[in-house]
């Protein structure tokens, strides 16, 4: 489940917490988009501890302080804008516990990977999954998904996510997943994620379509026939090196999709 060079790690709870949160140490996916997180979070959500929502967005949370009062009284409270959101974006995770009665939270929203270090900033706490797929998968994936944009914009929105990706890794202590081994053998990655997560494998996990996890709609999650069939998809076969652009061929060594590293 890891990358070559990278051990395994438990996801354990940092020692400092941070203050007035009411969750503390909550679980985010730090992914590119068209990286199977909608999959993966629909198996964590069937888990009976374990709440993964629709991509919840909450960057796009913004408050504003319209007078000159509310900014006296927030300054009194020493509290900046920035920690006003947090606190916002803090409620709307507790609001997924408190729902559902279930014990983690896993926000798996792919724009996350852009404000990684915000979310570093607002959850000390909190703890992480990488999840990979092959770069030029990924690209081909986006370029499916999006064919009225020009490609070179999604070529070049692919590779910022890939290299924000790269970054998190190194910073962050977090467990990698990768998504041609959840689809090859869903049950090893899954049993490997509870026991990061210190819950039970439940082989209801596997099952993913016995359960509602909400709309598949387009702009929070994908939304295609495979994610709707409730059944774990097989992936494509790993692309040659000589198929991959060069844009995407850091990327590819970075994450261990290279041949030689295979």
């Amino acid at each position: 489940m890891t990358n070559p060079g990278q051990e395994t790690r438990r996801l354990r709870v940092p020692s400092k917490p941070a203050p007035d949160r009411l969750v503390p140490s909550p679980v985010f996916i730090l992914s590119s988009i068209r990286s199977g997180s909608t999959l993966l979070r629909c198996i964590l959500d069937t888990h009976s501890k374990i709440r993964a929502p629709h991509e919840l967005h909450l960057a796009d949370l913004e408050v504003q302080l319209t007078s000159p009062y509310i900014e006296l009284a927030m300054r009194a409270s020493n509290l900046e804008k920035d920690e006003i959101e947090h606190l916002l974006w803090d409620r709307m995770l507790h609001r997924e516990l408190a729902l559902t009665g279930k014990d983690i939270v896993v926000d798996k929203t792919p724009g996350n990977l852009l404000l990684w270090r915000r979310l570093a900033t607002c959850w000390p706490q909190a703890r992480y999954i990488f999840l990979l797929r092959h770069p030029l998968h990924i690209l081909e994936s986006a370029l499916a998904g999006r064919p009225e944009q020009d490609p070179e914009q999604t070529e070049q929105l692919v590779t910022t996510y890939l290299q924000e990706l790269d970054e998190a890794r190194r910073t962050l202590e977090g467990t990698t997943v990768r998504y041609e081994d959840l689809t090859g053998d869903a049950e090893q990655v899954t049993r490997e994620i509870c026991m990061c997560l210190d819950v039970p494998w439940e082989p209801e996990m596997l099952n993913y379509g016995s359960v509602d996890h909400g709309p598949f709609v387009q702009g929070i999650g994908d939304f295609t026939d495979n994610i709707k069939s409730g059944v774990v998809q097989a992936s494509r076969s790993m692309p040659a090196d000589a198929d991959v652009p060069d844009s995407l061929m850091e990327a590819c060594r970075a994450f261990g999709y290279l041949e030689a590293h295979r």
